[in-house]
């Protein structure tokens, strides 16, 4: 075999003599040749080490593969605002970023998600009866201030379009802060409001640079934890700013007395340290960005390819009697007009002529491609294919798998909006609520595990959505039957609603058709009395 054709072994670099190496042989050839000896064990060890091909630094398609170490907030902040700015830009002009954004907020929003108050009845030593008319009585509160526009500080949105515009603005620019603040305002009840601040003005004060105690806007103490929140006064984009100078606003994480949350930080969390949020197309924005410029392209040639336009050449560029252009020179197109157009008929001066190249469109190619990117894009969202395009053309089975695999993502992110920013905010108002005595909870401001009991809670949104609606119900009502699901969550799943509610009005709705002849009134047969105890042979 000839000296070219042996290749290096995987991972094996060719040694380097340092000067010391050769001072060393110098002096003492011995030690010299140990030193090189221990060299090469140690190179051949390193080269046999490495197990996995994608570590190799060697392989020519890894050779302009450019990685870093950096932790979370290392490999994220930087790139933030450029990542934000593209994220809107593509929601605001792509069709198909809009539509991922719109399907989200609206399964795992939908209309809002509403409070169902569960304290814990034996915690706190309540009666069941007690229990349900603590419960009915806080939700009613509840709705008293949260279906209002008074829980916004703008006054504009009531609970329910707050938990969209911040579900929005996490997937959008990848995290959002909602501010507990209290606010009296004359005719209204509670004071407690809800303050949503845009992921651009989370910045640290002066425009620092981050450290180990402050990253993207977020001051740390020494565990890891969020201390103090550094807020921009005014949006860095605003059209309009009132002052030059820059102030910001240093917002503290948690009460010093109360240990109450001040600032609720909206984002997932996807690696150990990070501090920031990442906007949801994040991974496919360059993949949209040229399916959108294809799709363009495309769409232009199309219509291109769809004008019908005549060309008449002539030494003085008039046009034959009868036929005129539809520029304003009737003579002639000058170099500015000439254009095509739906039946336009252009004339052309003498030594002017018109070369076409035939487009061939439409693209028969065009259809199989785009669904190959969108299904690669739709991996990536977490969203089924045909869920993304909103196109269900294959069997039921198929697209009720896809439905169901959706389902799965709007439920777990409904549950993380549950946690992260109903609860939260449920828990911030019942502070007032209490101390205002419209809501009766003794221990709630001493102790933790009672005011933790009084606000066991859970969030309820729209149910999902059927494609077979009759097979579903007979499916819940075999699963019921069997114990394998109670009433309350077929009625959850199905409805979205409340079953207890439900109930009393199914019972209401009985009696009223009862009482108009509707309905047969239930009886219940009464089992005559055995004289004889059961003994069948009295007789004998």
């Amino acid at each position: 075999m000839s000296r070219s054709r042996i290749k290096p072994m995987e991972g094996y670099k060719p040694l380097k003599f340092t000067a010391k190496d050769r001072s060393l042989l110098d002096k003492s050839p011995e030690e010299g040749l140990k030193r090189i000896k221990a060299k090469v064990q140690a190179n051949v060890i390193m080269a046999l080490a490495g197990s996995y091909t994608g570590a190799s630094r060697s392989k020519r398609q890894f050779g302009s593969w450019q990685t870093s170490i950096g932790d979370a907030d290392a490999d994220i902040n930087f790139d933030l605002p450029t990542l934000r700015e593209r994220s809107r830009d593509l929601i605001r002009n792509n069709p198909l970023a809009t539509g991922a954004l719109h399907t989200k907020v609206g399964n795992v929003v939908g209309t809002g998600l509403s409070l169902k108050a569960s304290v814990d009845a034996d915690y706190l030593g309540m009666t069941p009866e007690q229990a349900n008319e603590w419960n009915r009585n806080t939700e009613r509160e509840y709705n008293l201030w949260a279906e209002s526009p008074n829980c916004d500080i703008e006054r504009t949105s009531n609970i329910y379009g707050l938990q969209d515009l911040a579900f929005r603005s996490v997937l959008e620019n990848g995290d959002a802060l909602a501010l507990p603040l209290f606010v009296e305002r004359p005719g209204v009840v509670y004071s407690s409001v809800i303050q949503l601040v845009e992921a651009d003005r989370l910045v640290n004060r002066d425009w620092a640079r981050d450290t180990d105690k402050l990253s993207g806007g977020v001051e740390k103490d020494d565990y890891g934890a969020p201390k103090n929140y550094h807020v921009l006064e005014q949006h860095p984009g605003a059209f309009m700013r009132s002052s030059k100078n820059w102030t910001w606003q240093i917002i503290p994480a948690f009460g010093a007395d109360t240990g109450r949350r001040n600032v609720i930080h909206l984002y997932r969390k996807l690696r150990i340290g990070q501090t920031r949020g990442v906007p949801d197309l994040a991974p496919v924005i360059s993949a949209l960005k040229q399916l959108g410029d294809y799709t363009e392209a495309e769409l232009t040639a199309a219509l291109v390819a769809g004008l019908f336009t005549v060309f008449i050449k002539s030494e003085n560029g008039d046009l034959p009697g009868g036929l005129t252009t539809d520029t304003s020179d009737s003579s002639r197109a000058d170099q500015q007009s000439i254009k095509m157009g739906a039946g336009a008929i252009v004339g052309l001066g003498d030594n002017e002529s018109i070369e076409t190249a035939n487009p061939g469109r439409p693209n028969a190619a065009f259809d199989p491609f785009v669904l190959a990117i969108l299904r690669q894009i739709g991996v990536a969202l977490e969203l089924p294919f045909e869920v993304l395009v909103m196109h269900f053309q294959s069997s039921y089975s198929a697209s009720r798998a896809a439905l169901l695999q959706a389902w799965k993502f709007f439920r777990a992110r409904r549950a993380w909006l549950a946690d992260n920013f109903c609860q939260p905010i449920y828990e911030a108002w019942m502070w007032e609520a209490v101390a205002l005595g419209r809501i009766s909870a003794p221990g709630f401001m001493q102790d933790p595990a009672i005011r933790a009991a009084y606000l066991k809670a859970s969030w309820i949104g729209d149910a999902q959505g059927q494609i077979d609606p009759l097979k579903e119900a007979q499916a819940n009502a075999l699963m019921e039957d069997r114990g394998w699901k109670t009433a309350e969550e077929v009625t959850a799943e199905m409805t979205g609603g409340d079953w207890e509610e439900k109930h009393k009005q199914r019972a209401k709705e009985h009696q009223m058709r009862v009482a108009a002849d509707l309905e047969p009134k239930v009886t219940v047969l009464q089992v005559p009395a055995d004289n004889n105890n059961g003994d069948t042979n009295s007789g004998n």
